[in-house]
């Protein structure tokens, strides 16, 4: 859940209630659901989300993970696989590999990465998702580079029809994950 614009109170109210929704989808699905919460440990806390996201404006791995234990998901954000072997001290679940391709929800603000970059990324211990730029043309070349899964904003936010977006983003992963073996997991929660 990323809400930056919400003060505290606000984004804990958006937090609970797409825990709430995420939920009772998961139960009527029969399957399960994480919710991560962008930057703020004490509203991930106090709504009792899985894990959090943590940019490099917010408190560091370490901090994060006593304040919210074994079992929570930590993500971190890194702009170059050079970032990636000190991330992944043990303290984060994740990172977001960015920019991949040039964004389509903003402006583009760092060089491009590439599929090189996710690829070289990808082969360390730290499960990788590849951000910016991804679409559904694009996020199996993601995951035959080695990335775990695809975070996108664009591609559906700004589709005439989010749905249908989100319905060929996910054909695109499933495709993509028959084609190749599944992704590395994360090694901490289930």
């Amino acid at each position: 859940m990323r809400a930056r614009e919400l003060g505290g109170a606000a984004l804990l109210g958006h937090v609970e209630a797409l825990l709430a929704a995420a939920r009772r989808g998961a139960r009527a699905r029969g399957g399960a659901v994480r919710v991560v919460v962008n930057r703020r440990v004490d509203v991930c806390l106090a709504a009792g989300a899985e894990g959090v996201h943590l940019g490099f404006d917010a408190v560091p791995p370490p901090v994060a993970r006593r304040l919210l234990g074994p079992a929570a998901w930590i993500g971190v954000s890194a702009h170059a696989p050079g970032e990636l072997p000190g991330l992944a001290g043990g303290e984060a679940t994740y990172a977001h590999l960015a920019p991949i391709f040039a964004p389509l929800s903003k402006p583009q603000e760092r060089p491009l990465l590439g599929l090189d970059a996710l690829r070289e990324a990808c082969a360390g211990p730290l499960p990788v998702l590849a951000q910016g730029g991804v679409r559904a043309e694009s996020a199996g070349a993601c995951l035959a580079a080695g990335a775990a899964g695809v975070a996108v904003t664009g591609e559906i936010l700004l589709a005439r029809d989010p749905a249908a977006a989100t319905r060929a983003l996910r054909a695109a992963l499933d495709a993509a994950m028959r084609r190749e073996p599944p992704p590395r997991r994360a090694s901490r929660p289930s």
